[in-house]
């Protein structure tokens, strides 16, 4: 069987979707009899290639571009995939990079709410166009029980959704203990240790920056502590919100705004954090929740989407619209050590049920059973 992965609305690896799909090649199977075969931009002719398994990669010269990419999907992707006898289509980035008809089998991966998304859409036609390229797929993965429902409710068929949660790479996420002293280096950064780390593109007001910041500032207010606030993560939508809240804080020399970190980098990063704190509100997948806890820290988090499924009862949550909810449990993770080594040493177990080994083989699974 030849099957194809779509790598456009990736963004070239620089984001949660373009992690899963570096991720999802690097474990496929080397003795697979199926040939993959990658399709995208020129510009990510080795982004997400693996050593580890045979794939081939054509890449098209197109303006990197949204409205672009569209374009190529709604009138040259079916001429496409007949050239190169493709049998099936995998489409990590389900929502945003789909074709509007299907030659071949289609399986899309879901790993955001899309009510969520279609709330933020303001155009009735972008949304109508979303639901209807989504409608058309033979068939979708969901990173989440809380995606599936999701789908469901807004009046998807359940038996064309499966459920296939992201993995984990514990040959990169695992404690450093070796890094010792009050800062840390991990270049171009420099952290004066401790800090409370958030590691997740700045999008306003669905990942709850702010309310965290405000947070910090109560928490910094009342303790007197040296804790710092880092937030990792590129640029997203009204990032510029956040980063004048940052700026006005009494406690902005405290806040530290790394923009894009290296993915390779986060487990050190996440290592020498006394804690990780996710107060995203609209979490579809929630991936950093568990790379933290693999990290050998204790996890503060959302009360909200799938963040409890993919938690469970293995972090302290909060209501991410209270600042003074996260203050109350930044405020427990610092001066409560058994309940921190608690949530560490769940943590640690039950992080050993995600495998990106499993997440890839479940997925070819699901690709074989549509093309018999």
């Amino acid at each position: 069987m030849k099957i194809a992965i779509d790598t456009f609305g990736c963004e070239h690896g620089r984001s949660g979707v373009g992690s899963y799909l570096i991720s999802l090649v690097k474990n496929l199977k080397k003795n697979t009899p199926h040939q993959f075969e990658l399709f995208g931009s020129e510009l990510d002719r080795y982004t997400y290639t693996s050593e580890n398994v045979a794939t081939t990669y054509t890449g098209l010269s197109l303006p990197d571009s949204p409205g672009s990419e569209r374009l190529w999907h709604f009138f040259s992707l079916k001429s496409f995939a007949k050239k190169n006898k493709y049998d099936v289509i995998l489409y990590p980035s389900g929502i945003h990079s789909l074709p509007l008809f299907f030659s071949i089998p289609g399986v899309a991966v879901v790993q955001e709410i899309v009510s969520e998304t279609l709330k933020r859409t303001n155009s009735l036609f972008e949304r109508q166009l979303i639901l209807y390229k989504l409608k058309k797929v033979t068939k979708i993965i969901a990173a989440s029980q809380f995606i599936r429902k999701d789908l469901v409710n807004i009046g998807f068929d359940s038996s064309k959704i499966e459920v296939i949660h992201n993995g984990l790479d514990h040959s990169h996420f695992y404690q450093h203990t070796e890094l010792e002293g009050d800062t840390v280096t991990i270049k171009p950064f420099s952290i004066k240790r401790p800090y409370f780390i958030y590691a997740s593109r700045i999008h306003h007001p669905s990942k709850r920056h702010i309310e965290l910041i405000q947070g910090f500032n109560a928490f910094k207010a009342k303790t007197q502590l040296p804790h710092r606030l880092v937030l990792a993560g590129s640029d997203g939508f009204d990032a510029g919100i956040v980063h004048e809240e940052a700026a006005k804080s009494p406690y902005a020399s405290d806040i530290f705004l790394t923009g894009y970190f290296p993915h390779e980098n986060l487990p050190e990063l996440y290592s020498c954090a006394d804690a990780c704190v996710f107060p995203s509100a609209t979490e579809g997948v929630g991936l950093p929740v568990i790379e933290a806890m693999a990290t050998g820290i204790p996890v503060l988090c959302a009360k909200s989407g799938a963040l409890t499924e993919i938690a469970g009862d293995n972090a302290l949550y909060f209501n991410p619209d209270n600042p003074e909810d996260i203050t109350r449990c930044l405020e427990l993770i610092v001066a409560d050590a058994k309940l921190k080594e608690k949530l560490i040493k769940t943590g640690f177990e039950w992080v050993k049920r995600f495998s990106w080994e499993k997440t890839a083989d479940k997925t070819v699974e699901l690709i074989e059973q549509l093309v018999k």
